[in-house]
């Protein structure tokens, strides 16, 4: 990928890093362990991104 990135797309790959995540700690321990990953977690060689 191209190392000088256009705005545009840099800021919807930082808003596809930060929706990449696992629930907080807090999720887990308060729906006893049901809501354990996040059902639109990305692996980044499974599933590219349309940006």
């Amino acid at each position: 990928m191209a190392r000088a990135k256009p705005l545009g797309k840099k800021l919807r790959l930082a808003k596809a890093y930060k929706q990449n995540r696992s629930p907080p700690i807090w999720v887990v321990a308060r729906t006893k362990g049901e809501f354990r990953r996040h059902p639109k977690m990305r692996h980044w060689r499974r599933k590219r991104l349309k940006l």
